[in-house]
């Protein structure tokens, strides 16, 4: 036996630095000097003078924490109003904050399963969904991604009475879209419930940015359920569970992410409520995303995409790294997504549009990109 039971770490370690897949973090300055590609904050509106005034009155009125969790002292007027600003705002009936994305989904999917009954998740959903069907104690199983044929084949032949389907609007990696439509009337036929993560969906698809619920004009249905993440298009941190009074009743009472968590922080609620509002009065801007993501996609000679998210695939994982910091050394900062968070083989760039990128940096762009993709696709200029 080694006398070091950790040793084993050295050499998984050395593995992923073999394979090109080590992971480091990076310290971003207040005001890094580098354009963003790289982070989800799609309206732009993480420094917006009224966010960052919703966050601040926030915090004078009731304090930089929470306090406690939701059922203890963990709940404001803030947390209650922006459940209803939300709700109200996607088309549902009521909403539940959680401490983050992740949260919400872990909660609401072990919530609603459980033993005896049957998860169907798409093989695209996100990694918290991903652990949500592991902690669900239910039997899982994982459709093909967006097979909607698939899923009616789960559903139809399982020998429980209740089943959970689980999908992203708008898939992460690869900003593609789920075929809400196809799998709700599935999901209705067979008496499932149909959870939809629209953490890149809200703020981008939709009228004013409602979501692609909304806009493929299922809000509000009863076998429906959103969850959504206040990081990404409302500039805040949080996440939120948004569906009937049933639903919300029940999370409360067995949803143990929200029972045993600390309660969002007021400056995050003070801050997504002031965001919604902009957006609310600012409609277009969920517009102005997909337009630049159009035009970064054309300038990087990708798949036009339907959300704000433009994915460049690369191939080897070492090869997207190296795109990568070339970009960041000429002032653009990309993302860089490898195994685990994609299929061997498909490591890439994930270039994120924000609505308020101006000419002069889609330029900057543009420039980037041309260089950095030849030479990483290993095209020799004419």
């Amino acid at each position: 036996m080694s006398a070091d039971p950790l040793s084993w770490l050295d050499a998984r370690a050395a593995e992923r630095v073999r394979d090109g897949l080590r992971r480091e973090l990076r310290a971003r300055a207040p005001r890094a000097g580098l354009i963003d590609l790289a982070s989800n904050d799609y309206l732009g509106l993480s420094r917006h003078p009224e966010v960052l005034e919703g966050a601040v009155a926030a915090v004078r009125r009731w304090g930089t924490g929470s306090t406690g969790s939701r059922l203890v002292t963990g709940t404001t007027l803030e947390h209650e109003q922006l459940e209803a600003e939300l709700a109200e705002f996607v088309g549902a009936e009521a909403g539940l904050v959680f401490a983050s994305g992740y949260a919400a989904n872990l909660g609401v999917v072990t919530a609603l399963a459980g033993r005896g009954a049957l998860v169907v998740s798409d093989a695209g959903s996100h990694a918290s969904l991903v652990d949500a069907c592991r902690l669900s104690r239910a039997r899982v199983e994982v459709a093909p991604h967006r097979d909607v044929a698939a899923v009616d084949r789960l559903l139809s032949g399982r020998a429980e009475e209740r089943a959970v389907v689980l999908t992203d609007s708008v898939f992460s990696a690869d900003g593609d879209l789920a075929p809400l439509v196809d799998l709700h009337r599935v999901v209705r036929a067979n008496g499932a419930v149909l959870i939809v993560d629209e953490a890149h969906g809200i703020g981008v698809r939709g009228a004013g940015g409602r979501g692609l619920v909304h806009e493929v004009g299922l809000a509000g249905e009863p076998d429906l359920i959103i969850t959504a993440t206040l990081s990404k298009s409302l500039a805040a941190q949080g996440g939120a569970v948004l569906a009937d009074e049933r639903v919300r009743a029940h999370l409360i009472d067995t949803a143990r992410t929200f029972i045993f968590d600390t309660g969002l922080a007021p400056a995050a609620v003070g801050a997504a409520r002031a965001a919604l509002r902009l957006l609310r009065a600012e409609p277009e801007m969920a517009g102005r995303v997909l337009h630049r993501a159009a035009e970064i996609a054309r300038i990087a000679d990708a798949p036009q995409p339907d959300s704000a998210v433009v994915s460049v695939v690369l191939g080897a994982p070492q090869v997207a790294y190296d795109a990568a910091q070339a970009c960041r050394d000429r002032g653009l900062s990309v993302g860089c997504f490898r195994p685990p968070s994609v299929p061997e083989g498909t490591s890439r760039l994930r270039l994120t549009a924000r609505a308020d990128l101006d000419d002069s940096e889609m330029e900057l762009i543009a420039t980037t990109l041309a260089d950095v993709l030849a030479e990483a696709r290993g095209v020799v200029p004419a």
